[in-house]
């Protein structure tokens, strides 16, 4: 019989030398919170979260129930225990301070509670993304400069993917780790060690529609993916429409997502602080790349909090190409 390694044991025998328990014990609350998401995610055709719940985010997006459940669990489950500083959300236009009853801890945490939520209705997969951060000045119980700090500053990342099984798969800077919920035991067990994104890349995850919008060398760089280049193979297009999705598919598998600039959405369409900088860093170090076209998405230090950018991500060589493209066809 093959050892089983929950993922508590795993964390507690992994965890980066500076970390005292209570970073160990934040990244188990991040697991409690994901089990009590998947388990209304799997009921979602049962109960009443399916559906809009007739308000909308500090994005403009329609809130669905569900969404709103999944960001209330994190901020309910990590306010009160004394170990984070300040959190963000994205579905909240501030930062979420934490109750002044209760201790300041060390650590930040960003994260967007339900990525791809306009997949809910239709029973397509769904995630969860977060990043951790250092407090900055222990002076000061939590403040907006505390959670406006670049991908290089994360000390961990993370994503839950809600789909056939759940799966949550993190980073503390020494690999890319992914964990799988058994349902039976109600524990993520360790399933992926290590994970190293393959090469060559295999699949090209964009959304086609939006070719009118996209720049010259966007288009460019998305003809080179279908055709392939002089070393790399012509790529599969796979779209889910949920990042999460799209990203995990292409860490296990090999391959690149894009959301460019374009047109309609000039600055980009995902929100940094919450999304690009925490897969960002989970790609480096899995060996991978993100960008935002032009620079490293790690190096971007964000001025406010719900700031967008676009996302090139996936095999290092495939998004680099898409700099050299871009920059050679603006």
């Amino acid at each position: 019989m093959e050892r089983i390694v929950t993922i508590e044991r795993f964390i507690l025998d992994n965890q980066p030398e500076y970390a005292a328990g209570d970073f160990t014990a934040l990244l188990y609350d991040i697991a409690l919170a994901a089990k009590a998401i998947a388990a209304k995610t799997l009921r979602a055709g049962l109960v009443d979260i399916l559906g809009q719940a007739g308000s909308t985010n500090v994005q403009g997006e329609a809130q669905q129930k569900l969404d709103i459940y999944a960001d209330q669990i994190i901020a309910k489950l990590c306010d009160h225990t004394g170990r984070l500083c300040i959190m963000a959300s994205e579905e909240h236009e501030e930062i979420i301070t934490i109750p002044s009853g209760y201790q300041k801890g060390r650590y930040v945490l960003v994260y967007d509670p339900l990525d791809g939520s306009s997949n809910i209705d239709v029973n397509v997969s769904t995630g969860t993304i977060f990043g951790i951060y250092r407090c900055l000045d222990w002076d000061h119980r939590g403040r907006l400069e505390d959670c406006l700090q670049p991908g290089n500053k994360l000390i961990g990342s993370g994503y839950i993917l809600y789909g056939t099984s759940t799966m949550l798969v993190y980073t503390t800077g020494s690999g890319v780790h992914g964990f799988t919920l058994d349902p039976d035991l109600g524990e993520f067990l360790l399933s992926h060690e290590n994970i190293r994104i393959p090469e060559p890349g295999r699949y090209f995850s964009g959304n086609y529609s939006y070719q009118d919008y996209w720049t010259k060398g966007v288009k460019i760089y998305a003809d080179w993916l279908a055709k392939g280049g002089e070393v790399e193979p012509p790529l599969s297009g796979r779209y889910i429409g949920s990042l999460v999705a799209d990203f995990h598919r292409n860490l296990l598998l090999g391959g690149v997502f894009m959301y460019p600039a374009q047109n309609n959405y000039p600055e980009g369409k995902l929100r940094l602080l919450y999304e690009a900088a925490p897969l960002a860093y989970m790609i480096e170090q899995a060996g991978g790349y993100a960008s935002d076209g032009r620079r490293p998405i790690m190096n971007i230090v964000p001025e406010k909090l719900h700031q967008r950018t676009p996302l090139f991500i996936g095999n290092r060589r495939l998004v680099e190409e898409a700099e050299i493209l871009i920059a050679a066809n603006p």
